[in-house]
């Protein structure tokens, strides 16, 4: 784990500066592969955008069936995966045969909460991002379209404040 002060995400846009700082704290944003969302009611509207862009960049979505049916709904392609609860093959079984590059995963209730603890728990021994905002998720495809913009640029703190006048 990294101490707090030893990463640091900086650059002159919001996008590369989040790359560089999921980077610097040991997560790889994926280029490609499959997206899985499930997001609770309160925050499906939200999870449009984000889903919408994935797709642009050429992901597959797949998510949990009432994720999944609100995405449809809205003209995003999407798979439906089973949640754990739901018996196999589920969204864990998924992740743990390396199906799943990206998850978005918001919560409310006991069930959903626990559900998720096993998402969560599998994520980080696969080593795949977990995101469990929309605000992260949307900072996160941002980050990943930045990344395909091009190579990100090394700068020194001083250069930063140099352009800042400071």
């Amino acid at each position: 784990m990294r101490s707090t002060g030893e990463v640091m995400g900086l650059d002159t846009d919001f996008a590369t500066a989040f790359a560089k700082s999921q980077l610097g704290g040991g997560t790889f944003l994926p280029d490609s592969g499959k997206a899985f969302i499930s997001v609770r009611e309160g925050d499906k509207q939200r999870a449009i955008v984000p889903a919408k862009r994935l797709v642009d960049l050429g992901f597959e979505i797949i998510a949990t069936r009432g994720t999944a049916q609100f995405l449809a709904d809205n003209g995003i392609a999407v798979t439906p995966v089973n949640k754990v609860m739901e018996g196999r093959p589920h969204i864990v079984d998924t992740m743990k045969n390396n199906e799943v590059t990206l998850v978005v995963n918001t919560t409310e209730g006991e069930t959903s909460l626990a559900d998720s603890k096993s998402i969560r728990r599998t994520a980080l021994m696969m080593k795949i991002p977990y995101y469990t905002t929309l605000a992260g998720a949307e900072a996160a495809v941002a980050a990943i379209a930045a990344t395909r913009a091009g190579p990100m640029q090394v700068r020194s703190l001083q250069d930063y404040a140099a352009r800042q006048g400071a």
